[in-house]
């Protein structure tokens, strides 16, 4: 009896071959929309076409792994560190130009700001992210209180006292001032969204929770001036012009490339 046929064809790269198996392990690594197994596979045999083609560039210019330590405890592979190499000698960025740096500054004046203050108050309905049960019933429980104040928005500290998981709440809720960076993403974007004294409409989740979040004060940082930023900046550009580079070099070896079993279009 013959083996059934996968379900997803191996790749082919140069002549070598990337396994059906191969990529649906690499597939794991690599999300996709609900629904769509299809896409995760794509990305994950497009990744794999990738590192096989800077293997081979990296064997045709007979380079030698010379593995380095990326943390304590943590070495990179042979095939790490050959990529590496491989993109150390191939990839040559435009160094950032003086007029390229400060068009950044002018048309991103947001993105150079001192930090700004936040005075936030708030109810925690604690909840672990990975207990989805826990979280609806602690979601459910945030509305409620939050249609509470919403009719009684002097009740906030009183409540806060009685139902919040905080420490917070032996203040009524408040965390004393912060500035940007001194809390969770989710929290300080939820912060960024709203007004000084403003109570926040819906309920916020976040790593630990779900929250009732009210605004007490809001002072957003001043601009900071060109020649405080212009190493950022230009470190900010760097990067850029390097992944640009990158994926140049890589977009060219795969245009001179023999691949068969996956499209390489986005």
């Amino acid at each position: 009896m013959s083996n059934p046929k996968p379900l997803m064809p191996d790749v082919l790269v140069n002549g070598v071959t990337i396994s059906a198996v191969d990529i649906a392990a690499e597939a794991q690594n690599h999300k996709a929309p609900k629904g769509k197994p299809g896409w995760a596979w794509k990305s994950g045999a497009r990744a794999l076409v990738i590192r096989e083609l800077l293997m081979q560039e990296a064997r045709k210019r007979d380079l030698q792994p010379a593995p380095k330590e990326l943390e304590p405890g943590k070495v990179e592979t042979d095939d790490e560190s050959l990529i590496r190499l491989l993109l150390e000698l191939a990839v040559v960025p435009e160094t950032p130009e003086e007029a390229e740096v400060a068009k950044v500054y002018a048309e991103h004046p947001d993105l150079f700001r001192a930090p700004t203050l936040y005075e936030p108050t708030h109810i925690l309905f604690a909840a672990d992210p990975s207990n989805t049960e826990a979280r609806e019933a602690a979601y459910k429980k945030a509305e409620a209180a939050l249609t509470t104040l919403i009719q009684q928005p002097g009740a906030f500290g009183s409540l806060a006292r009685e139902i919040s998981d905080c420490p917070s709440k032996d203040n009524g809720g408040q965390l004393g001032q912060m500035v940007s960076g001194d809390t969770v993403p989710e929290f300080e974007r939820a912060m960024d969204a709203m007004d000084a004294g403003q109570l926040c409409p819906s309920p916020v989740p976040t790593r630990y929770g779900i929250h009732i979040l009210r605004l007490d004060a809001k002072a957003m940082g001043e601009v900071l001036p060109f020649e405080a930023v212009t190493k950022q900046i230009t470190e900010m550009v760097e990067k850029a012009n390097w992944a640009k580079a990158a994926n140049g070099f890589v977009e060219s070896m795969v245009n001179n490339a023999e691949i068969s079993g996956i499209s390489m279009a986005a």
